[in-house]
């Protein structure tokens, strides 16, 4: 049998599914978004060549959706695995859309006239979405969803524009949720991660302060499909900052949080930094740092060009207080100088921005139960043997992207084809 099951329909999950495909096998890849893409979709550029994000994920997400061997269930989460190798049975809930996929165009007049709006996910909260909406301008596939926790009419039955509107007739109020049942011989685990929630870590003022974002907000206001529509500014008075600031690792390598290292925020702080600069020409940005860990090809010659080129001053300390000037807009960021001194310095900053500790996604506890695989101290799917890097101690369960430890965007392509071609291996009874 060869059919594959992949749960995560990031980078590392489209990257695995194109592989298998390619091959000939009957991939069934499970998102939970209504729209593949993951993280990357979110992001504006990519280090260290500081390319265009979805000009790279696009093409990926347009040849997984139309790829004769990919089945998409999006808006789906694994209910439950039963089974072993060769033979698992996969059980998934397609959640109700409310609208009929078959039917719906994506041409957005049932958006237009929805009269309800909510904080949207993709923009991290700095721009509204209607209750009926794509994820993204580029979201694949283009099909619209009812959120049903805000749409009036699933609601309250008091409402109705969208089905009013909808030329195609594809609106569908008493659509319910749907289980499917899969056989696979392998199953790869994708499911990325998300950031931790850094308004506990009250010393920072993240939420508190208006002027304090987290660095993926960052992504979306620099990108020109973003909120500000690329125009770098601050969110208390929507100015462009002149005195922009990064704090790293907050809430990671901290005993209290999580003990391990991100692996990315270094270098995409850095990006930012340089990207911010070109939005902004003569911004002064400013890097707190720990240790500096550019360890990938042309990681450190892209630090040296940021200092070089753009100016980005990088300070070894770990700020300890964050608070707003009495003006009400910027922060004031409280950090100790290096040295035998140790002198405590408060420097006013118009944008501080946070880099927080990167943490495997929501479910991951209970889809490891479903799956009868570890996770390790950290929360990451167990792959303890390092001559096979992306083998579970389960055989037919391969994990690969930030599900098995922090990565970024390169190693996790990378990771996903090995993951790939050990399903493979393995289906085809060549591995053991």
């Amino acid at each position: 049998m060869k059919r594959a099951v992949v749960i995560g329909g990031g980078i590392a999950g489209i990257q695995a599914s194109l592989d298998l495909a390619d091959r000939g096998f009957e991939v069934h890849l499970v998102e939970k978004s209504p729209s593949i893409g993951g993280h990357m979709a979110q992001l504006d550029k990519t280090f260290p060549t500081n390319d265009c994000s979805m000009c790279i994920l696009s093409p990926k997400m347009i040849m997984c959706a139309d790829h004769a061997n990919i089945k998409l269930h999006t808006y789906s989460e694994v209910e439950g695995v039963s089974g072993d190798f060769p033979k698992f049975k996969v059980t998934i809930k397609e959640k109700a859309r409310y609208v009929d996929v078959t039917k719906c165009t994506g041409c957005g007049d049932c958006i237009a006239k929805c009269p309800v709006k909510v904080p949207w996910e993709f923009e991290e909260g700095l721009a509204q979405r209607k209750a009926i909406y794509l994820p993204f301008p580029q979201a694949v596939p283009r099909k619209v969803t009812i959120d049903g926790d805000h749409c009036r009419m699933i609601l309250s039955k008091k409402c109705g524009v969208c089905k009013k509107v909808c030329q195609a007739g594809a609106i569908d109020y008493d659509q319910k949720d749907k289980l499917v049942d899969v056989e696979a011989s392998a199953i790869i685990v994708a499911t990325g991660f998300e950031l931790m929630d850094t308004s506990v870590m009250s010393q920072y003022c993240l939420g508190v302060c208006k002027d304090v974002v987290t660095s993926l907000q960052l992504e979306r206001i620099l990108s020109a499909s973003g909120p500000t529509g690329g125009h770098l500014a601050r969110p208390s008075d929507h100015q462009e900052p002149k005195k922009l600031a990064f704090i790293q690792c907050v809430g990671s390598r901290d005993s209290h949080t999580h003990g391990y290292c991100s692996s990315v925020c270094c270098m995409y702080a850095t990006k930012e930094s340089i990207l911010a600069r070109e939005h902004a020409p003569g911004l002064e940005a400013t890097i707190f740092y720990m240790d500096m860990r550019a360890t990938g090809k042309g990681f450190q010659e892209f630090v040296s060009r940021a200092r070089q080129n753009y100016g980005v001053r990088y300070i070894r300390s770990r700020p300890a207080k964050v608070q707003s000037p009495d003006g009400g807009s910027g922060v004031l960021v409280n950090y100790e100088t290096r040295g035998l001194s140790g002198e405590s310095v408060t420097e006013e900053f118009d944008m501080l921005v946070l880099c927080p500790a990167l943490i495997p996604s929501k479910g991951a506890k209970d889809l490891s139960k479903a799956l009868r695989v570890d996770l390790d101290e950290d929360g990451f799917i167990d792959t303890p043997d390092l001559a096979r890097p992306v083998d579970t101690p389960r055989k037919g369960i391969l994990a690969c992207g930030f599900i098995s430890g922090p990565i970024d965007i390169p190693d996790s392509v990378s990771q996903a084809s090995a993951a790939a071609a050990r399903a493979a291996e393995l289906i085809e009874g060549g591995g053991k």
